[in-house]
């Protein structure tokens, strides 16, 4: 029975679990949506919420709270906006938190909750087949917050799908 029980734990160790809802949570401040399975999104939604609702107050003590929340880091796919120190070390660039507290928390100041929505798509993922959802924020469909250029990871993940799909159009005819 699951009397009394709250979360999920996808068979990890509670390090491993939090580490997965920080980087799901950057992830989708810093892109404004992410793509990823239904369970996973439903466990990173009320923590994503919880953050927003924290930026909506501003103040001193839910800015340290966000940060000890998130572990913030710097979000730059742009080298020209970052600078580094003498030793190669990022010293300055565009930190997640305070773009959450001037970007996101105002756009819900006049919103009592529900700031986010999960859409199934009609896509499995291609290993595992396992079905994929989106998580984005309410009033914003246009796509990624912050943009630099694409990530290896997403063309790479582009290049994966043309070819799994060109796999499927070539077998299609030869099975028929």
């Amino acid at each position: 029975m699951r009397h009394r029980v709250y979360g999920r734990k996808f068979s990890m160790d509670t390090e491993q679990r939090r580490a997965l809802l920080r980087n799901l949570a950057a992830g989708f401040f810093e892109h404004g949506q992410i793509t990823t399975t239904l369970p996973k999104a439903k466990a990173v939604q009320p923590f994503v919420e919880k953050i927003i609702t924290l930026a909506k107050r501003g103040d001193l003590h839910a800015r340290r709270r966000t940060v000890a929340l998130l572990r913030d880091r710097i979000m730059c796919d742009d080298e020209s906006k970052v600078e580094r120190d003498r030793y190669g070390e990022v010293r300055k660039g565009p930190k997640l938190v305070r773009h959450i507290f001037e970007n996101v928390g105002p756009r819900f100041a006049d919103r009592q909750g529900g700031y986010t929505r999960i859409v199934k798509l009609a896509k499995n993922r291609i290993g595992d087949g396992s079905p994929l959802v989106v998580l984005q924020m309410v009033g914003d469909e246009s796509g990624p917050e912050i943009g630099g250029r694409k990530s290896a990871r997403r063309t790479a993940k582009q290049r994966r799908r043309d070819f799994a799909n060109k796999a499927k159009t070539q077998a299609a005819p030869a099975a028929g």
